[in-house]
This record gives C-alpha cells, structure tokens and sequence, in this order.
C-alpha cells in the first residue's frame, strides 16, 4: 500500500537564483567580448591571411574537402561565435519565454551587420553572417532545451523519491507510537473436546 502524501511542514524554501545570476553575469561578459569583435573598426582576420591558408592547409591534409576555404570557414567561425550567446540567452530567459532567446539571437546579429554598415567603412553587412549567427544561436539554445528537459525530469524524480520516503518514514514512526488495544474481551476459552 502506498503512503499518502501528507503536507510538507513550514514555508516553502527560496528559489534558488544562482543559474539566472551566473548566467546573466557570462550573457554580459560575452556580448561585451562579441561587441568588441564585431565593432572593431578593421576586420579581425587582416593580417593574418597567411596563418589561415596554413591552417586550412592542415584541414585538407587531415581529410578536410578541398572545397572548404576561406568563406567556409568564416561561416564556420560566425556560428561558433554565436553558440555560447544563444547559451546563455536560453538559461536566462524564463521558461514560459523561452521563444524570446530564438528572437534575439537574430536580432543581435542582424543590429551588428546594421551598426558595421552604417558606421564602419572597413566592414561590410552580410546577410550570410546573420544566417551562419542564427544557426549558432540556435544550436545554443538547442542545448539548452536538451539540459533542461534532462535535468527537470531527474530532479522531478529525486524530489518524487525524497517525498514517498518521508511520508513513508512519518507513518512508520506514527504506527510505532500508537500502542496495541488490548482485546476487551480477553483470551477465549479453548473448546472442550470431552462430551458426556
């Protein structure tokens, strides 16, 4: 027979907001970073287009297709840049408005490639670079829907567990302090089996 849930004594604990606090903190820290990387007046890979036709170099020879270049790995690196954003966008954004975090990954991108035409003659606009972020952003928040699922389920079932236990210990210990009822009547007489 299972125990019945009896009600839990006191006020209900605090939520914790360690993960929107910790979260929030890296959201700022990394947008800061994606600011200064995508605001710089100058692209970043100048100067360094001898190191990257290395690199690529190494991709081919370690079984790379001979057609992944230069604008391939650019997109490649766009989608990298915005993972961790849509990360943290997703811990941040309470569940009930999780749509937000798929809204403001592309917007984020799309202000960037706005900002760089507008106001940096070196840089240029692309929509290829809002799809290539999009993706990023949404690979991110992906993740963070997976984690989400897998840990409220696990921790539905610890508190599940944690509550039939209790319930289960505080009727063990209420049967024990009730003591037995004495049978009013007392013990019965055994039958006689000598008729006369």
């Amino acid at each position: 027979m299972e125990a019945a849930l009896l009600p839990l004594p006191g006020q209900a604990p605090p939520r914790s907001h360690a993960r929107v606090g910790s979260a929030s903190v890296l959201l700022l820290i990394y947008a800061a970073v994606v600011a200064a990387m995508t605001m710089s007046p100058t692209p970043l890979d100048r100067g360094y287009q001898g190191a990257i036709s290395r690199f690529l170099a190494v991709l081919h020879r370690n079984g790379v297709p001979e057609w992944f270049g230069y604008p391939q790995l650019e997109f490649s690196a766009n989608i990298a840049m915005f993972v961790p954003l849509g990360f943290l966008v997703g811990l941040v954004v309470p569940r009930r408005f999780f749509w937000l975090a798929l809204v403001i990954v592309p917007a984020t991108s799309a202000v960037i490639e706005v900002l760089q035409g507008l106001f940096l003659s070196q840089r240029f606009a692309s929509v290829f670079d809002v799809l290539a972020n999009t993706i990023g952003g949404c690979i991110g928040v992906a993740i963070v829907i997976v984690l989400r699922v897998f840990v409220e389920g696990r921790d539905r079932k610890i508190v599940a567990r944690a509550l039939w236990e209790r319930n289960v210990a505080m009727m063990n210990a209420q049967r024990a302090a009730v003591p037995p009822r004495p049978d009013a009547a007392g013990p019965r007489p055994a039958p006689r089996t000598d008729r006369r």
